[in-house]
């Protein structure tokens, strides 16, 4: 999985940087508002790849004496980072320097190279967004798109996508503008380009921020694996009841799991211990991302006081 989002960071990357590049020279050239809108959007997204692949190569750190559960949520923080931007400087940016142009509207000198940039821009960054959302239709398996995004647990797959989305609505908005600005006369409409993308960025930033921000407090894992492992242990045949099962994310790939069950009353310790181990065992073939298992084994004192108490 992880292996699969850093490829897809690589090539948005990539795509990102040259297409920054391109737009800031025929912003320079042309005077265009929105493309040098466009410009600053792509360079917060080359940014924030950069800022992705640091989360991850810090989540992949072992766990210390002070992270004893590891540094999973690294990516967590750093996706959420990532959103603060886009909605900071992407959205803020962009909406300042349309209201600019809106208000003292320029003329664009001759669009050409505008359109040939923009044309290149829809290439690279359809060409990373179709990776993105290809990996990103393998890794969500059979949830749909929305669910997806919501129950994902890896943020770096839907934050690349999202970003490359938002490129591309940015990238024909800024074409529409320039053009009506060009072939009405009225330029300020290149302004407005500029203010439209300023608002699909904040869009943007504010659902991935939210997507993100329960991922970074400690969501539970999905409802499916929270049942499966339930019936694991309902399953045993050596457990009367499973009494809480409490689960958290401390990564993508890394959940961790605490389960409150009724024993049956057991010969021995070591056959307790025996039973335990192997319910650990068979809750972690079953869900590899269940890194960490406690077992609480509830008291039977406790329960044969609750019964005289009834």
């Amino acid at each position: 999985m992880a292996g699969s989002s850093k490829k897809v960071i690589y090539a948005a990357l990539a795509g990102n940087f040259m297409i920054a590049c391109t737009k800031f020279v025929a912003a320079v050239i042309t005077g265009s508002s929105a493309m040098f809108s466009e410009g600053i959007h792509s360079l917060v997204d080359t940014g924030n790849q950069v800022l992705l692949l640091y989360g991850m190569k810090r989540a992949a750190r072992p766990a210390d004496k002070r992270f004893p559960f590891g540094h999973g949520k690294e990516v967590y923080f750093w996706s959420f980072v990532v959103a603060i931007l886009i909605f900071a400087v992407g959205s803020g940016v962009s909406i300042y320097e349309g209201v600019r142009h809106i208000l003292h509207p320029t003329p664009i000198e001759d669009p050409t190279i505008n359109y040939i940039v923009l044309g290149l821009g829809i290439l690279f960054e359809g060409a990373a967004w179709f990776f993105a959302f290809t990996e990103f239709s393998r890794a969500k398996g059979k949830w749909g798109y929305i669910e997806a995004v919501q129950r994902g647990k890896d943020p770096t797959m839907f934050v690349v996508l999202f970003e490359d989305s938002a490129a591309m609505l940015g990238l024909l908005v800024a074409m529409g503008g320039i053009y009506l600005a060009h072939t009405t006369g009225m330029f300020w409409l290149d302004g407005l380009a500029s203010v439209i993308i300023g608002l699909i960025l904040g869009g943007t930033a504010i659902w991935l921020a939210y997507e993100t921000k329960g991922l970074l407090i400690g969501e539970a894992a999905n409802k499916t694996v929270i049942a499966g492992i339930r019936k694991i242990a309902t399953e045993t045949p050596q457990v009367d009841e499973v009494n809480e099962l409490l689960t958290m994310h401390m990564g993508p790939d890394f959940i961790l799991v605490n389960l409150s069950v009724k024993f049956t009353p057991q010969n021995s310790v070591a056959e307790l211990e025996r039973v335990i181990a192997d319910l650990d065992h068979r809750i972690k073939a079953s869900y590899p991302q269940a890194k960490r298992i406690f077992v609480e084994a509830e008291s039977l004192k406790v329960h044969a006081a609750q019964g005289a108490h009834h």
